[in-house]
């Protein structure tokens, strides 16, 4: 054990904390650290991840720093240790000017023990020379998935975490509850370079936690129901947008509950006001984004309800892990809809990040759609997603009732068909279209009609096929491919499907027809543009944000969204049918167009300067005639004579000044007697045409 540790820690888990014992895992990590080695430890919600930096803090001298990406966490965690006589702070933005003046004295005199700080402070050159100063022993990284650009909540300043060890030269503890085989991958390089560290896994089950998912049917009176059964206890909804943490908030209120609301956009005093509340009231209900609940360290929350599908199973699971965490029984509801799905995939589509990364997202995103739509026991499933394996369970919606169940080979294997003779082009709208024999305009402009596949899966009906197409989603069947703008192609498993190789179990419940009714209500929130369109608005978006961020815009200035749905839905070809569309000018023309263009369609031809001017304008078409006119008399009529052209800058003020004589054509600059000798019968023919 290292020379500097002071006290048994055994003895100060039962003095200092009241525990007779360590927690499963607990101990192994705390003798790690003591014994200055690195380590990282992944450990449930609930599992006592703090406990573990914490107690080395009081066995060694010096300052342990800990990195924690919540202001409201840290406080938490500070206000507890300082409540079992542990000097700890906190240097925030959230503190005052005497909270800053007393952490600054109690490291002066040596008395603390704990310093917490936000990633961000580490872009202060004066955080290093403070660490210095203060004897710092320790780096503790909590939430420690933040650091991968594949985790839960990417923060950038954690990328600093690395060369402040570095620079320290003290040992590193990451604790996290929320990381798959890749996110620790990463978490290993950027903390800890080749220094590899001592790795605890600690399991992800929560047996407490009861899980349940469940498809839209009028989501607000599901959250109004859920709530209603546990009425009197505290419960978080999560939601994905602010105004529909409001809403809900005040639906819950009127229906006699305890209920606030909390997101990034509220002043920071109603923030922390709504964080006290929800710490002090019993019963209290907050209908959050996911801004909420990270620095939460509620024990008795015994209900956590998404309104609205999260953005991975990481996500997932750190949110319900807010539930429970005292170990005693609690409930998670999740929500599921087309709507949310669609949602997810166009904030990826829309993100600035690499396609590698897009597309690993658009994995994790069909493994929570797998979740969603899972068969059998739902925390198997999810354990499985984390490497982890659960012998029994009774503790999931799908082990207390199980779905109907039925042999969907045949159903996918027409959906894949359908993707592979289409050339993996085209997304689920008009893959749908094809199975059920619809001869749109695009189908029977690309001859989808006389593909064997037409017509074949008329036995369900778009709904069902929507379902059919989802549950192949979370079976990682298919995924968008973004250099195709959303176009659906097939993962590796789907081969052997394809070939007869293997079958496949499809839900019932989640494929039943809709009602008349249902359809109506779909129709009230249609989508600006068709669904096969919106992978492409989604890129169009990403293009919008990111020439605007070059110019340090609103993206509206680059191009207002009408002007974006229009070319998402016309896709023009060139910057002659850009030109025309709402919004574009000549300015905007020029500067932006092959951007957008290459979008739309890939590489696009180039343009000369003088004809670029012309995109848009009857003189632009005009040109162009001109052009091949002069291409077919470049060496005479009868092809023998001496070479000779036109300037491009010639031809363009031709068709700009269209003179009606060969005489007013021959005192266009560039022109002269020769050229109008050779060219001006062709050029006056082509004006004379218009």
């Amino acid at each position: 054990m290292n020379e500097s540790v002071t006290s048994n820690p055994k003895q100060l888990l039962a003095e200092v904390f009241g525990f007779s014992d360590f927690r499963d895992g607990q101990e192994e990590i705390v003798n790690a650290i003591l014994q200055g080695k690195n380590a990282l430890a992944i450990m449930p919600t609930g599992g006592g991840k703090s406990l573990c930096f914490q107690l080395p803090a009081l066995c060694q001298d010096g300052v342990t720093v800990v990195i924690s990406p919540l202001i409201a966490l840290m406080r938490d965690q500070v206000r507890a240790l300082r409540s079992v006589g542990i000097v700890a702070g906190s240097l925030t933005s959230g503190n005052s000017e005497e909270e800053t003046e007393e952490v600054f004295q109690a490291l002066e005199e040596g008395r603390l023990k704990l310093l917490y700080i936000a990633p961000e402070r580490l872009a202060n050159p004066g955080t290093l020379r403070l660490l210095r100063k203060v004897n710092t022993r320790l780096i503790a990284v909590d939430e420690a998935h933040c650091v991968s650009q594949w985790g839960h909540d990417f923060r950038p300043d954690y990328l600093r975490i690395g060369d402040l060890r570095r620079a320290l030269n003290v040992p590193l503890a990451a604790f996290t509850a929320t990381a798959d085989a890749e996110t620790r991958d990463e978490i290993v390089a950027r903390l800890f370079d080749d220094q590899s560290p001592e790795i605890f896994l600690r399991g992800f089950d929560r047996p407490n936690l009861h899980l349940s998912f469940a498809p839209k049917n009028n989501p607000r009176q599901q959250v109004l129901k859920f709530a209603a059964a546990r009425k009197g206890q505290s419960g978080i909804v999560y939601c994905s947008s602010r105004a529909k943490t409001e809403t809900l908030a005040q639906a819950l209120r009127d229906e006699g509950h305890l209920a606030i609301s909390y997101h990034a956009g509220m002043e920071r005093d109603d923030r922390k006001q709504a964080e006290i509340r929800f710490q002090r009231e019993d019963g209290l209900i907050v209908c959050a984004t996911i801004a909420f609940g990270m620095g939460i360290d509620k024990p008795d929350i015994r209900w956590v309800a998404h309104a609205d599908l999260p953005k991975s199973v990481e996500s997932y699971y750190q949110e319900i892990g807010r539930a429970g965490r005292d170990g005693a029984p609690a409930d998670t509801l999740t929500l599921y809809g087309a709507d949310d799905i669609r949602l997810q995939r166009s904030r990826i589509d829309e993100g600035l990040a690499p396609s590698e990364r897009k597309e690993a997202d658009h994995a994790r995103l069909n493994a929570l759609l797998g979740l969603a739509e899972a068969r059998r026991c739902r925390r198997r499933v999810l354990l499985r997603y984390f490497g982890d394996e659960v012998t029994g369970c009774d503790n999931c919606d799908l082990c207390a009732n199980p779905p109907e169940l039925f042999d969907g080979t045949v159903a996918v294997r027409k959906a894949l068909s359908a993707i592979l003779r289409t050339g993996e082009y085209y997304g689920a709208g008009h893959l749908i279209d094809i199975l059920l024999g619809k001869t749109t305009d695009k189908i029977v402009g690309r001859q989808h009609d006389q593909l064997p596949t037409f017509g074949v899966g008329k036995e369900y009906d778009l709904r069902q096929w929507q379902g059919i197409f989802r549950q192949m989603m979370g079976y990682d069947l298919i995924r968008p491919d973004m250099e195709r703008h959303g176009a659906l192609r097939m993962t590796p498993a789907a081969r052997p499907i394809l070939r007869d190789e293997q079958t496949i179990e499809l839900r019932k419940d989640t494929i039943v027809k809709g009602t008349a009714k249902g359809a109506r209500r779909q129709a009230t929130v249609k989508a600006l543009v068709t669904e096969e369109d919106e992978p492409l608005l989604s890129a169009l978006k990403a293009k919008r944000r990111a020439l605007a961020d070059t110019i340090n815009a609103p993206a509206y200035v680059v191009f207002p969204d009408s002007t974006l749905i229009a070319m998402a839905t016309s896709k023009p070809r060139n910057l002659d049918d850009f030109a025309g569309l709402a919004g574009v000018g000549a300015v905007k023309l020029k500067r932006y167009g092959k951007a957008f263009l290459e979008v739309i369609n890939g590489a696009i031809e180039e343009l000369h300067p003088a004809r670029q001017k012309l995109a848009g304008k009857t003189s632009g078409g005009i040109f162009d005639r001109l052009q091949q006119a002069q291409l077919e008399l470049a060496k005479g009529p009868e092809g023998h004579d001496k070479l000779m052209s036109c300037s491009n800058n010639t031809l363009a003020k031709i068709a700009e000044l269209q003179p009606d004589t060969i005489a007013a054509m021959e005192r266009i600059q560039g022109m002269g007697p020769l050229k109008g000798a050779r060219f001006g019968e062709a050029f006056l023919s082509v004006l004379k045409s218009v």
